[in-house]
């Protein structure tokens, strides 16, 4: 009997990986002219330089940046991907799209546990709607936590629900150890087994509080911190407990999940779904309480900490929310399910293109794509014809100067760090200590968008101390002149010279009456012909 089962267990996982593969080929596919974009924000800046730190000295707790409360799970498994292939940015991509796969695998198993007593194959849907989120295709290439919390989270919740307890607690151990926020799953798993006054399992899930717990003391212990840093504690904590922030969350949250990117007809069809009384008793189900205490206790942790308040947290809940849709989508007749269906998969493809007119983070869509094609560009310029200078520039873009490990130079180009591109910032910095700065948008603020209504300059300036960006007047009054700007879609980056102290007007009437091919040339004169071209015109696309 036991020879037989071998034999029958081997066969049980083929199916699987032909699942992942059917997966897993769109989505390589889609990203293969993206496998050596470089690094973007947080990745450049924090994620990356804790997995090199890890990776080349051993050092769980980062030294290159800032160390903060987040666990080390997602650079320990680059490390793996470093230790077998060598670290590069296209094996970064390729080992996320890996974990990537397989969320879209475990989106549909637990798909089909959710889908019991539907009619028809609601199962597919939801993974083929996460893969044309613009969140997703974003999230699934980049070295961030939230991608990796959405797999563990889907993990955890499969297994619990096949009562699989201790594989359960296991993924959920490897979850809080991927990031801390993903403590709420083994909680309601936890709180679900003691109402069932099964003492012993619900025991298994004090297991991954320990290991974060572990994690803390570890962290304390080599920052002097329980957050890792007093900066990081105060704005998403403190920060984000202003009522205003949470109240401001909860609706964002709520407009993200529920309206954004024509998930509305997912909405709407969930609530014409539940007129339906089958419909209803699918939902009232064990396994959806489970799932839906799951999903709105993140929802309501990610709404009330976190200082960014980002999109991206809310990764871990989209899969279960699709996963709704499909369920209801089986309830409606067969010509308005289609309809929706291809209403809804076509809006999402659309706003991986399309900027909303309202501030947003650019790692929603390929904006962030436009983004890091804008500051390889000014890089490379730098690179060649700024070499010897000094660049103020906003944090993470030092990291990209100074470091050709992360693909914007190849040697590195000394740069020093501004708060942001807020006009008193950049006056706080002593003139002698930089030569060029380099603005880039920061912020999302189309003209005739959200942002440029009195009224939510108001709200934003009073709420979250919201202050426009440098403009060229001032940098002029800073003894700083464009040099070259470039713009793709919306945004832009510029790189100013100084020409003259701001202290010297006389200078500053001067400099003006220069030619700026002749200022350039003074810098780098193997360039110059090329310099020129980028003076006379902003680039464009």
């Amino acid at each position: 009997m036991p020879a037989r089962a071998r034999p029958a267990r081997r066969h049980k996982w083929v199916p699987l990986g032909l699942c992942f593969a059917l997966f897993a080929l769109p989505l390589f596919v889609i990203h293969l002219p993206l496998l050596h974009l470089p690094f973007f924000w947080d990745e450049l800046g924090q994620f990356i330089p804790t997995a090199l730190d890890l990776f080349r000295h051993g050092a769980w707790i980062a030294h290159s940046t800032t160390p903060n409360v987040h666990p080390p799970g997602v650079e320990a498994y680059l490390v793996l991907w470093y230790g077998l292939f060598g670290y590069s940015i296209v094996i970064t991509r390729v080992a996320m799209l890996v974990l990537g796969s397989f969320g879209l695998l475990l989106t549909f198993l637990l798909a089909i546990r959710l889908s019991r007593g539907t009619a028809g194959a609601p199962a597919f849907l939801p993974p083929l709607l996460l893969l044309a989120s613009p969140l997703f295709f974003t999230q699934s290439m980049m070295a961030q936590l939230d991608m990796p919390a959405m797999v563990f989270t889907l993990l955890a919740l499969l297994l619990f629900l096949r009562e699989q307890y201790a594989l359960a607690a296991a993924a959920s151990v490897v979850l809080v150890l991927t990031k801390e926020t993903g403590l709420v799953v083994p909680f309601v798993f936890f709180l679900a087994l003691v109402v069932q006054k099964q003492w012993k399992r619900a025991g298994y899930f004090v297991a991954p509080a320990a290991a974060l717990g572990l994690w803390l003391i570890v962290l304390h212990n080599g920052t002097g911190y329980w957050l890792g840093n007093p900066g990081f504690a105060h704005y998403n904590v403190a920060y984000a407990l202003h009522p205003v922030h949470v109240a401001f969350s909860f609706v964002r949250r709520f407009y993200y999940l529920f309206i954004a990117e024509f998930r509305w007809i997912g909405l709407v069809a969930l609530l014409l779904a539940l007129r339906n009384r089958a419909t209803r008793r699918v939902f009232d189900s064990p396994a959806w309480r489970v799932t839906i205490a799951v999903a709105a206790l993140q929802i309501v942790l990610v709404s009330v900490l976190g200082g960014a308040e980002l999109e991206r947290y809310l990764l871990p809940i989209l899969p279960l929310f699709y996963i709704a849709v499909g369920v209801a989508l089986s309830a409606l007749r067969t010509r308005m399910s289609l309809a929706a269906t291809t209403a809804l998969a076509a809006g999402l493809v659309v706003c991986l293109f399309w900027n909303p007119p309202y501030p947003f983070p650019y790692e929603d869509n390929l904006a962030m794509v436009d983004f890091v094609h804008l500051q390889q560009k000014a890089a490379r310029f730098a690179e060649r014809n700024l070499s010897g200078k000094t660049i103020a520039t906003a944090w993470p873009y030092t990291s990209a100067l100074e470091h050709p490990v992360y693909g914007f130079v190849q040697r590195p180009l000394q740069a020093i760090e501004t708060n942001d591109f807020h006009f008193d910032s950049i006056r706080a910095i002593p003139a002698s200590r930089f030569d060029v700065l380099i603005a880039y948008t920061r912020t999302w603020a189309p003209k005739g968008g959200a942002i440029a209504l009195p009224f939510v300059r108001r709200f934003l300036r009073h709420f979250y101390q919201w202050q426009p960006e440098i403009t060229a007047p001032q940098c002029a009054s800073l003894g700083l002149d464009p040099l070259v700007s470039w713009r793709l879609h919306g945004q832009q980056i510029t790189i100013y010279f100084r020409t003259h102290s701001p202290a010297s007007p006389g200078a500053a009437k001067a400099s003006s009456e220069k030619s700026g091919a002749a200022r350039l040339s003074s810098i780098a004169p193997p360039n110059a012909a090329n310099v020129r071209i980028f003076m006379r015109h902003t680039q464009s696309r």
